[in-house]
């Protein structure tokens, strides 16, 4: 713990001397360990020569994926998975799960782009299942790679280079071995704003055969025997082929490209829009094609006829076209039903719009949570569902029965920023560390909220909303300004988190300020908001918020809080007793101080909370929190501004201080500035290692030249050294950094240094040293099962539920199969979805009454009924065979129950002799009961899992439980019969009822 400041040198604010403390030499305190030697490089820096450590690149992983893929999902063509690029790679999802099941990465032999590299030049722009061969994958990326993939095996089966950046892939199953490829083309046209060759500007496209040619048929990257020139346009936003495979259509900039693929020399006959078109989409079945403009537009093209061909040079044609409009801002993606019948569109409201083609009319799915990006359709055989691609990289599927959202899929959301304004670098960035939960609180999609993410299990928890807001796009092309969590600390118990949104003021309204704190539901696992506390410091920002550490009760819990006004403030929780909950806890003001005229930027406490350390200007002024009395003020004036100050070590007696340029190192015990370290380029505030006495600084170092990268330089620092005892690099820049605790989130090092951080690009990573994150389910390339699927739904499935049935072609036969005795019974979903149906529609509750007590009824010990099958064995009418272990059951949802065949051959007989034939004649009831009153559903007691058979007709239950006008109803109950006349699933039944017990 900090050692005792000596009282001779506490002052108030109003007598403290600002005059600079003699800085003392760089010598260890005695007892303190005195670093390695190791040889370094000597540089000189303020006049002085320090030793700098050799720069080695820092060990560093993403949890997010690069952004939101250009490429639209794609579903194979069972609809079991679809298919999504996230930078060089392309993850294949389940679509039962959601989860990712596999990932096909090219070899890094092939890929050009370094990792981290910010030119991103392997990135993954188009993908497209092979029209000859659906369990192949054709992708295209920026590296100039066709790259055609066996998704089953995950396995790269062929690699051609056309040495062109690629944007677009479409094929047609009347062109085989072929694909057509919009692919950049060399310019040497120059911009007129930065004079730079703008080559995206530009593109050729081009018929590229699949085929190598024989030099490099061997060869790991091969090279296209023909590639045929069919045009050129400017940077394609679509490219597409009639599904009759006549036509191909690219789109561009305000023209709409139009060539038959009969007559590919002929080239591209142009069509003009109004205004600059976005996206493209065939109809299925008819020669047209929709497009949607920046505007909101959506225009059907009917051009695809014999007078395309007839070309007039220098004139642009245009073409009958129908218009639909509703989007008030540009459509991203447009896609047609199977039937043709209906066109859905969507962008940047965040609502789909499914539009009737015959009617014009429309329907509104509003809402998905960002602006969608990509549509796709999957239509297995059963419900036809709707696949969103989002901007903030996460799916949602639609019913289309419906229109309700069903599931979503996500990872971390990244912000989108297309409706609003991304903050500044200098603006902060919540993020923070929870260690009850082991996971991380991050920036949500959405300014105003947060998302809790577990590095662990690579899952997205929770999102909570900080700050309500209505979520609408742009109004008159002005982004809005939305309420911006700005600041998220949590206590170190981690029972308490405070969060700040800002919303800046505008013309029609003031300034929003709003300080928050929550407290953590242990049980429900969830914030629960506690007090809201309005303009805590007025109309002013709050500059720095930090609880109390080590706190052993609620009395000693504080929170500290700086502003813009100049004011310090600390808060507490006051208890009030209620009649109605007892004690109501909730948090106040306690004090405010200030230091002179000054006004504070950072607030930070001592490892054991005996000192409150605030950044004012040029001082840092240090507080005993109990009194509030000023203990001590730190002054330097070679640093002009103190921007942060943070304590070094579990013991607190080092205080490190950093400003613009600046580091400056304290010790508190001998009140003396230990060392001084000044850089060249602008650094962040340094961040502190929870345990040991370290910190680091980075520097951000600008990119060059045009080819080089930004990236970050951090320097490891120790309090006996001004000389970094290391230096890392990261190829990024960063807005946010916290620590990681040594235990409970990452496999790492306990003395090592960990941190997670935000980057100037919106991606989290995790850097330090030897960062090592759990292997992710499906990371790597994994081979898919082709059985894994799940079959059609049918009338089996509503009545008895679809988890009870298995693939019986992968079952063996009746011969050879034995009777799962092993089974799990049915759950509680399972029962309930055997009466879902109709009234009208459910079979009589006698013939489902068994088959559903029986899944409850759990069997005892053979040897318990030994005896007791030797007497029933001679009643027994179905052949005992041997006990088989059940089999497991590959991917999709998990099953219950499992239904052989011959169990099944005896639900086939139940409805031909039930269901079919007329049901027999129903005996009055024998005893009328009071009020029409019966035991519910007809269930007899049971004793310790003991069901025993009903012995009258009043035992049975009445339909839904009400007779009409209060009279008493029992359903009928067959008539005795013969054992030989009783039907085979009759004496299944009883077989089961009698093994059972």
């Amino acid at each position: 713990m900090p050692v005792a400041v000596d009282r001779a040198h506490a002052m108030t604010a109003s007598d403290a001397p600002s005059s600079p403390v003699k800085a003392s030499q760089d010598i260890p305190a005695p007892g303190t360990p005195q670093p390695a030697l190791n040889p370094r490089k000597r540089r000189k820096a303020k006049g002085k020569e320090v030793g700098e450590a050799e720069e080695e690149v820092w060990s560093w992983k993403s949890l997010t994926d690069s952004s939101a893929s250009r490429v639209p999902p794609i579903f194979t063509k069972d609809g079991s998975y679809f298919f999504s690029a996230a930078g060089p790679s392309v993850k294949i999802h389940s679509v039962a799960t959601g989860e990712v099941v596999s990932t096909l990465t090219p070899p890094p032999t092939s890929i050009s782009g370094e990792a981290g590299s910010s030119l991103q030049s392997d990135v993954v722009t188009s993908a497209i299942l092979n029209p000859h061969n659906p369990f192949q994958l054709i992708t295209g990326s920026l590296d100039g790679y066709i790259r055609v993939w066996d998704f089953l095996d995950a396995s790269l089966l062929q690699t051609i280079s056309i040495a062109q950046p690629i944007f677009h892939l479409a094929a047609h199953e009347r062109f085989r071995d072929h694909v057509f490829v919009a692919a950049a083309r060399p310019t040497k046209k120059k911009t007129s704003k930065a004079n730079v060759a703008t080559a995206e500007d530009n593109v050729a496209v081009l018929r590229v055969s699949l085929k190598p040619t024989a030099a490099t048929a061997g060869a790991s990257v091969q090279t296209s025997s023909e590639i045929v020139g069919v045009g050129k346009t400017r940077s394609t936003t679509g490219l597409a082929i009639s599904p009759s495979g006549a036509w191909l259509v690219a789109t561009a900039g305000h023209k709409a490209y139009v060539c038959q693929t009969a007559d590919l020399k002929a080239g591209f006959t142009k069509f003009v829009s109004p205004e600059r078109l976005t996206c493209l989409a065939f109809h299925p079945s008819e020669e047209y094609f929709a497009t949607g403009d920046a505007t909101g537009c959506i225009r059907l093209w009917y051009c695809l006829n014999e007078s395309v061909a007839v070309k007039t040079p220098g004139v642009e044609k245009t073409a009958q076209t129908t218009t639909l409009h509703w989007h008030a801002h540009a459509v991203s993606s447009l896609t047609f039903t199977p039937n043709g019948a209906y066109l859905l569109s969507g962008g940047e409201e965040a609502v789909l719009v499914i539009w009737q083609l015959h009617t014009g009319k429309k329907e509104y799915v509003p809402r998905v949570g960002s602006p969608i990006v990509h549509i796709a359709l999957l239509n297995n055989g059963g419900e036809e569902e709707y696949l969103l691609g989002l901007a903030d990289a996460s799916f949602v599927f639609v019913r289309a029965s419906s229109l309700k959202i069903s599931r979503s899929i996500a990872r971390i959301k990244l912000d989108p920023a297309i409706s609003h304004d991304r903050p500044s670098t200098s603006t902060a960035i919540p993020l923070a560390v929870h260690s009850l939960s082991s996971t991380l609180i991050l920036p949500s999609s959405h300014p105003s909220s947060l998302q809790t993410f577990s590095p662990s299990t690579s899952r997205l928890i929770s999102e909570l909303e900080v700050s309500p807001s209505n979520r609408v796009s742009r109004r008159d092309e002005k982004p809005l300004q939305p309420s911006r969590v700005e600041r998220t600390v949590l206590s170190d118990s981690g029972d308490w988190m405070a969060t700040v949104d800002y919303r800046e003021a505008e013309e029609s309204f003031r300034a929003e300020v709003f300080m928050k704190i929550w407290q953590w539901d242990r049980k429900g696992g969830s914030w629960v908001l506690n007090t809201r506390i309005d303009r805590p410091h007025g109309l002013k920002k709050i500059t720095g918020v930090a609880f109390r550490p080590c706190a052993r009760t609620q009395d000693d819990l504080l929170l500290a809080t700086t502003g813009e006004d100049g004011q310090i403030k600390t808060w507490r929780i006051r208890s009030v007793k209620t009649k109605a909950e007892g004690v109501e806890e909730f948090w106040v003001a306690r004090s405010t101080l200030r230091f002179r005229d000054e006004t504070p930027s950072n607030v930070s406490w001592s490892p054991d909370g005996s000192l409150l350390a605030v950044s004012v200007g040029s001082h840092v002024a240090i507080y005993e929190p109990e009194t509030n009395a000023l203990c001590q003020v730190l002054t330097c004036p070679e640093c002009a501004v103190m921007s942060s100050a943070e304590f070094v070590g579990s013991s607190g007696r080092y205080l490190v201080v950093g400003g613009p340029r600046d580091v400056l190192l304290w010790d508190l015990v001998s009140q003396s500035l230990r060392w001084h370290y000044r850089s060249q380029t602008a650094i962040e505030r340094p961040v502190v290692h929870p345990e040991e006495d370290r910190f680091v600084v980075m520097e951000r170092v600008s990119a060059s030249t045009t080819t080089e990268a930004p990236h970050t330089r951090v320097l490891v620092f120790s309090p006996y050294s001004s000389s970094p005892a290391a230096i890392r690099t990261l190829p990024f820049h960063l807005r946010s950094v916290v620590p990681v605790p040594s235990s409970g989130f990452f496999p790492t090092d306990p003395t090592g240094f960990t941190l997670v951080g935000i980057t100037d690009s919106w991606s989290v990573v995790v850097f330090g040293d030897d960062v090592q994150l759990p292997e992710e389910e499906g990371a790597s390339a994994q081979g898919i099962t082709r059985d894994a699927a799940a079959g059609k739904r049918t009338l089996f499935h509503d009545i008895f539920g679809a988890s009870a049935f298995a693939d019986l072609a992968t079952r063996p036969s009746a011969s050879t199969s034995a009777i799962a005795s092993s089974a799990q019974p049915w759950k509680g979903k399972e029962v309930a979805q055997v009466f879902d149906a109709p009234a009208h529609l459910l079979p009589p509750l006698e013939t489902l009454f068994d088959a559903v007590m029986d899944g409850f009824l759990v069997s005892r010990p053979d040897d318990e009924h030994e005896d007791q099958d030797k007497e029933h064995e001679e009643e027994m009418d179905v052949n005992e065979v041997a006990d088989a272990p059940s089999q497991p059951i590959k991917g999709g949802a998990p099953l219950d129950r499992v239904v052989d065949r011959q169990e099944m051959h005896g639900f086939v007989e139940l409805f031909a002799q039930v269901a079919i034939k007329a049901p027999p004649s129903r005996p009055p009831p024998a005893f009328p009961q009071p009020n029409g009153i019966h035991k519910r559903n007809g269930i007899p007691p049971h004793i310790n899992g003991i069901r025993t058979a009903p012995s009258t007709p009043a035992n049975a239950s009445k339909l839904n439980g009400v007779t009409p006008k209060g009279q008493s109803y029992t359903p009928s109950k067959p008539p005795s019969t013969p054992q030989s006349d009783a039907s085979p699933t009759i004496k299944a039944g009883k077989k089961r009822k009698k093994s059972l017990g």
